[in-house]
């Protein structure tokens, strides 16, 4: 397969910078057998039955991006440079690997002041990025974070805004619980109480998972043939009650529906081995691309995605290449809004 395969022309007006409000008041393109309907997504339920069950990434999006001063002394005085740094994972040892810009201007064992609370020292570098120790931890470091950083937006957001307060709550989701992530399961953004009332009124079931999701979600593709791509990896955690749940709903005849590619590549993931899903936690670089054996996935809820990205080539493989082809050209045609703060579709493969 090319790269090639996975690419579309995208106008830029349908790149969203803002969510829908209401969360449920985003659109809706429903794929189910050969037709395509469009909907709204407080309407999900039409779609689901009794004892089918939504997968729920429950990480926590973390205000990764940090904007602050280096101050370096020397004979000819003082002298500052604005450093911004935005987080991407902790280390062991109590580090934070992160990208710096600029990084040039940083030396090793400098301290960058975020806030009268928050600074980091530049301990080491490693691959283009550096390794940062904060001055608190814990709590105190949790909460100097909060007031201190920005949430980190996606590369085609930011390029048109800088974040401001209202992404700390349009960019988190409503169940959100462990801290970790420095993108959001996009997908799960839609979910607000009264639609999750309304579905578990219906007999649809919930279970949470964990990935992290990491800035690598959004690295291209930069080679041409598919299947020589590698992965980045992210940390990720299906609990012994998540994969029991998940199970018994298969058992029963229920249907697994993952919101967002997140939450699918991490049960996918917990069922490589056996080939049923299975409590698992570790780090998954798995990679999915037409000719995936799904062992667990039976429809998914997601955003509308990049062109020549991971995530079209996963949809393809749940999909087939030339049926999201049909559905992507559907949506750019209706003026469906694009990626992180755009509409949803709910894609049932047509195999039963």
């Amino acid at each position: 397969m090319k790269l090639s395969d996975f690419d579309f022309d995208l106008p830029e007006a349908l790149i969203a910078t803002r969510p829908a409000s209401p969360r449920s008041s985003a659109r809706l393109l429903v794929a189910a057998g050969d037709a395509i309907t469009d909907a709204v997504v407080r309407d999900l339920g039409a779609w689901l039955r009794p004892g089918d069950r939504l997968v729920l990434n429950d990480t926590r999006v973390i205000p990764a991006r940090l904007s602050g001063v280096r101050r370096r002394h020397s004979a000819q005085g003082e002298t500052e440079a604005q450093i911004e740094i935005t987080l991407l994972e902790p280390r062991p040892g109590g580090l934070w690997a992160a990208l710096v810009k600029p990084l040039k201007k940083l030396r090793d064992g400098e301290t960058v002041v975020f806030s009268d609370r928050l600074s980091a020292t530049l301990d080491a570098r490693e691959e283009g990025q550096g390794l940062f120790r904060f001055n608190l931890s814990g709590e105190d470091f949790d909460t100097a974070l909060a007031e201190a950083g920005a949430m980190p937006l996606p590369p085609y957001i930011a390029a048109k805004r800088a974040a401001d307060e209202r992404d700390k709550t349009d960019y988190q989701t409503v169940w959100a619980a462990r801290p970790g992530a420095v993108a959001a399961p996009t997908a799960s953004l839609h979910f607000d109480a009264e639609l999750l009332d309304g579905l578990s009124a219906l007999g649809v079931g919930f279970s949470h998972v964990t990935l992290h999701v990491g800035a690598g979600t959004f690295l291209p593709v930069k080679v041409e043939e598919v299947e020589t791509h590698r992965m980045h990896g992210e940390w990720g955690e299906v609990s012994e009650q998540a994969a029991s749940e998940i199970a018994a709903t298969k058992a029963a005849g229920g249907r697994i529906i993952p919101v967002g590619t997140t939450a699918l590549r991490l049960i996918e993931t917990a069922a490589r081995d056996t080939a049923a899903i299975v409590p698992w936690r570790g780090v998954t670089d798995i990679f999915i691309y037409p000719g995936f054996d799904f062992r667990v996935t039976d429809a998914l809820m997601t955003n509308f995605h990049l062109p020549k990205s991971t995530l079209m080539m996963l949809v393809s493989a749940l999909m087939g290449r030339e049926r999201v082809m049909e559905i992507y050209a559907h949506a750019i045609a209706q003026g469906y809004r694009f990626f992180s703060y755009g509409d949803a579709s709910l894609l049932i493969p047509d195999r039963k």
